[in-house]
């Protein structure tokens, strides 16, 4: 069996294909959620709801305009655990 052109394009397209998944799958570049004290509330919500949504309502009381502000260009604040991943913990 010979491969031909056609087929020789198809593999080409096979492997850039490839290529570009690899390429675009790196490790995070988000800051992990800190388990430290004032994080602690976030995990105790989450454990005990299982919802991201309610663990990240009480981002806003620090994460603020005045108190820590975001850094310029970040994305809209009302979904910190879309992007920031919570911790591993052993419950």
């Amino acid at each position: 069996m010979k491969i031909g052109p056609k087929d020789w394009l198809f593999i080409a397209l096979i492997g850039a294909v490839l290529a570009f998944f690899y390429f675009i799958s790196s490790e995070e570049k988000t800051k992990k959620v800190p388990f430290d004290e004032p994080h602690r509330s976030s995990y105790e919500v989450f454990r005990n709801t299982g919802s991201k949504s309610e663990a990240e309502k009480g981002c806003d009381v620090c994460h603020n305009d005045t108190a820590r502000p975001l850094p310029k260009g970040h994305p809209p604040k009302e979904r910190c655990l879309f992007c920031h991943k919570l911790k591993q913990t052993a419950s």
